[in-house]
């Protein structure tokens, strides 16, 4: 399993880090209280100074305290999560249960909990203050501190997380994160594979589960490839809902003499979920951010300011991908021979996702049209040559809707052709 993959389930397992907050305070109590018992009775100025009773009457206190709390923090979790998700999109809701503060806060709560718990039972006696431990109690009122402290610091995350512009800027990193990550494992970014055509097929191995690819482990597929001279190539790509059964790699011949390769091996290697996730999917990325606009361009919620907010990010994630050979992904090993294929989404499947699924919503807009123009434009000026006529043509949708709408009240730039064809970049074309 790619550490990429265990980073992400890791990340995205609500569970995990509150977890080891609690194990980590079930430690700490049974530390401290081997400490207490090796220093015996003290009485330091800033340590707790009550009896066996009163620190029993804390410890209770603190512990019927903090179950409430934690369950007032898990009520007002699940709410901003319905919130967001009938809001935005369901989709957002990773992002929330991928959130460290979110998972640091509810772990903090409940080690503060289960500390005292682990402290109470160490509490001897009745009335002498010998069986009090002293270092251990304290630092209970320390967590308590504490865990006030992180409530605060939560709240405060929370009002500024489900902000429009906080989930839209925070898809947005991960998206750009995975775009450099997914363009720079392969040639096709910015390098020609050459002319290496795939050999003989010898086998379809299909999927013995279905779910959602997720990833792909390109490192020992390449291994396995180049020890039994095969090349691999993937029929779906990442992001792809796959039913079992359903044909998920195919088995070309690289050399005169291959065998031995493993299906299971090779089957073993790509990563299945119950959804897309953005660890090699960027597509996944532009959708969430096409969802949150479609949304928006409802009738029932009209912001259009929120629409041309996700288009921002949308304008950006296709001006890093312009410059770039959006191709399928060919893994090569250390002789230079290509050894996997991977589909990939062509740039004017990308410009379709983030312009031609918006703009039926949009049409009859007048914020969200003039924004997509001047998007457009933008990448004409950037873009490959290959990638210009799918965004001339998004161009040419865009400002005919314009002429044909008066109300828009703008003027557009001429477009002159010159020699063979061609056409010259468009200016900016409307203000926003």
């Amino acid at each position: 399993m790619p550490r990429t993959h265990v980073r992400e389930v890791v990340l995205s397992s609500f569970w995990v880090l509150p977890s080891l907050c609690v194990a980590a305070a079930i430690g700490l109590g049974v530390g401290l209280l081997a400490l207490d018992h090796n220093l015996g009775p003290t009485h330091a100025g800033f340590l707790f100074p009550g009896p066996p009773s009163g620190a029993r009457s804390l410890l209770s206190s603190i512990i019927q305290a903090m179950i409430t709390f934690t369950g007032l923090v898990f009520s007002i979790t699940m709410v901003v999560l319905q919130l967001t998700s009938s809001q935005f999109s369901p989709r957002v809701l990773r992002t929330f249960l991928r959130d460290r503060t979110i998972q640091l806060s509810l772990g903090t709560f409940l080690a503060t909990f289960v500390y005292a718990m682990v402290v109470m039972r160490g509490v001897r006696g009745t009335s002498s203050g010998a069986g009090v431990p002293r270092v251990a109690v304290t630092v209970t009122v320390a967590l308590v501190v504490l865990s006030v402290a992180v409530f605060i610091h939560y709240v405060a995350h929370i009002t500024q997380m489900i902000r429009a512009a906080s989930i839209i800027d925070s898809l947005g990193r991960e998206s750009r994160t995975c775009l450099s990550r997914r363009f720079s494992a392969a040639l096709g970014a910015d390098e020609d594979p050459g002319d290496q055509p795939l050999g003989p097929v010898l086998a379809t191995v299909s999927a013995a589960e279905l779910g959602v690819i997720v990833s792909i482990s390109a490192e020992p597929i390449l291994r396995h490839a180049r020890e039994h001279d095969v090349q691999v190539a993937m029929v779906p790509s990442v992001g792809d809902f796959v039913p079992a059964g359903a044909p998920l790699l195919t088995v070309h011949a690289a050399g005169p003499d291959p065998g031995g390769w493993n299906e299971d091996t090779l089957r073993g290697d790509v990563m299945f979920d119950k959804e897309r996730s953005l660890e090699q999917d960027l597509a996944f990325g532009v959708r969430q951010l096409v969802d949150i606009a479609q949304k928006a361009l409802s009738p029932g919620v009209n912001d259009p300011t929120t629409a041309v907010q996700a288009i921002d990010v949308i304008h950006d994630l296709l001006r890093r991908l312009a410059p770039l050979r959006v191709t399928p992904h060919h893994f090569a090993d250390a002789d230079g021979v290509v050894r996997l294929v991977v589909p990939e989404l062509s740039f004017a499947g990308y410009l379709g996702l983030g312009v031609g699924q918006i703009w039926p919503y949009a049409e009859s807009n007048v914020q969200v049209p003039m924004r997509l123009a001047n998007m457009l434009s933008d990448l004409l000026t950037v873009a490959r040559p290959e990638h210009l006529d799918a965004i001339h043509g998004w161009l040419d949708v865009v400002q005919g809707a314009a002429r044909r709408d008066p109300t828009w009240n703008t003027t557009l730039s001429g477009r002159h052709p010159v020699g063979g064809g061609e056409r010259t970049p468009y200016p900016r074309v409307f203000s926003s």
